[in-house]
Formats: structure tokens, C-alpha cells, sequence
């Protein structure tokens, strides 16, 4: 048997935490970052802080450089989620096949309608971004896979890890933090919000334990409750 392991490389933050009554705007947000690994593949979940403080808490939680990544997964195309990614030139990129298709079709749109070179020069550094990205697979290696969460994004996308005694499931924005799965919330300005609320009940119903797409991993006390 495999063995897979996996811990939080840098824990997210949302930009204004509904759930606090914050103002708007009052950080940068980022996405929590995860480490998966298993034999040969080292997988690095939304590489979210800025390129040399990502390297830095890599190195602090785990012992790796970048280079030692051979993969990187980005549960959704949004900016919090990515800001990090070019550390990771050598490694092979992935994204929900779903994310990817609506996130090109968005960028090729705004790409038509722009008024001015700049604009367009912006569009087309997303657009070759996007390109990096292949279609994730349904399954990156034994006990690691994709978990379709959509919802807050069109194709959001989360890993369910199935270790010996638990299940891990890196919920992505489908369960933004711990207070979102304890009141039973999702975040607003979602895509979809009946669609995200579906995804938000899935993950409960399947994990022991969830990493949250802004917040540090926390048990499911609502599935043990089942």
C-alpha cells in the first residue's frame, strides 16, 4: 500500500471574513496551500502565496524546494488561488477539466470586447497561463482523487484523499473556513449558489476531516454527528 502524505503548506485567508462582520477588503486574500505526496509524485494544491514567501514556507513545512514538485493543482482559476504558480515552471500543471473550459471561454470573450492593447496584453498573459494547465485526471495517484465541487466557480474542484483511518477531502471554496462548515454557509458570490450549496453538502457527507479554501484543516464534526 501507498502510503500518502499530506499537510498544509500555508493556511488561506479570505480578503473580509463574512462570517467575522469585517468591512470589505481588509487583506490580501489567499488560498490555503497543500502538499500531497506519495512515492515518486509530489503534488502541490493551489500555490497561492507570492513566489518567495510560497519557497520559503515550502521549505519550512515540508524540507522541499520547488524544483522537487512534480505537480501542481489548482482547485479553481481564481488570482488567490495562483499567485505563487511560477515558482513551478518545470513542473506539469492541472485544473478541472470544467474550470478550464469556462474560464478560456470567459478570457477569449473579455479578450473580443476589449477596448485597448493593454487590456489586451493582460487577457493574453491569462489566457497562456490557462494553457499550461491540462485537464486533471480523475485520479493522480492511488487514494488521491479529483472530487468535482462546483458551484463557486463553474468546474471548482477538490482532492478527496482516502488514508487508512479517515478520509481528507481539500475542499476548495466549496467550504471557504471553519465557521462556513460549522454554521452550514457557503461564500457568497458564488457562480452558483444552489450549485455550491449541493458541492458544500457532498463534502460533509463524505469527509473526516476538510481543508477548508481559506482556512487551516478542522475535523467534519458534522459527519461524526451522522
Amino acid at each position: 500500500m501507498r502510503v500518502i502524505d499530506y499537510r498544509v503548506i500555508s493556511i488561506g485567508t479570505l480578503s473580509s471574513h463574512p462570517l467575522w462582520n469585517e468591512p470589505p477588503a481588509v487583506r490580501t486574500p489567499h488560498a490555503t496551500t497543500s502538499l500531497v505526496r506519495a512515492a515518486d509524485k509530489v503534488l502541490l494544491v493551489d500555490p497561492a502565496l507570492p513566489p518567495q514567501a510560497l519557497a520559503a514556507r515550502l521549505h519550512e513545512r515540508s524540507g522541499l524546494r520547488p524544483v522537487d514538485v512534480t505537480d501542481v493543482f489548482l482547485t479553481n482559476f481564481r488570482p488567490a488561488h495562483r499567485g505563487g504558480v511560477g515558482l513551478f515552471e518545470h513542473a506539469r500543471c492541472w485544473i478541472g477539466e470544467g474550470e478550464r473550459e469556462a474560464v478560456g471561454q470567459y478570457l477569449l470573450e473579455q479578450f473580443e470586447r476589449a477596448g485597448d492593447e493593454s487590456t489586451r496584453q493582460i487577457i493574453r498573459g491569462e489566457i497562456d497561463l490557462l494553457r499550461r494547465f491540462e485537464p486533471a485526471p480523475d485520479r493522480f495517484m492511488p487514494g488521491v482523487d479529483l472530487f468535482p465541487l462546483p458551484g463557486y466557480t463553474p468546474g471548482t474542484c477538490g482532492l478527496l484523499l482516502s488514508l487508512p483511518s479517515a478520509t481528507v477531502l481539500i475542499a476548495s471554496d466549496a467550504v471557504p473556513t471553519a465557521e462556513h462548515l460549522e454554521r452550514g454557509q457557503v461564500l457568497g458570490g458564488a457562480y452558483d449558489t444552489r450549485q455550491a450549496m449541493d458541492s458544500f453538502r457532498e463534502a460533509i457527507e463524505i469527509a473526516d476531516w476538510i481543508v477548508p479554501g481559506h482556512d487551516n484543516v478542522v475535523p467534519n464534526m458534522t459527519r461524526r454527528l451522522m
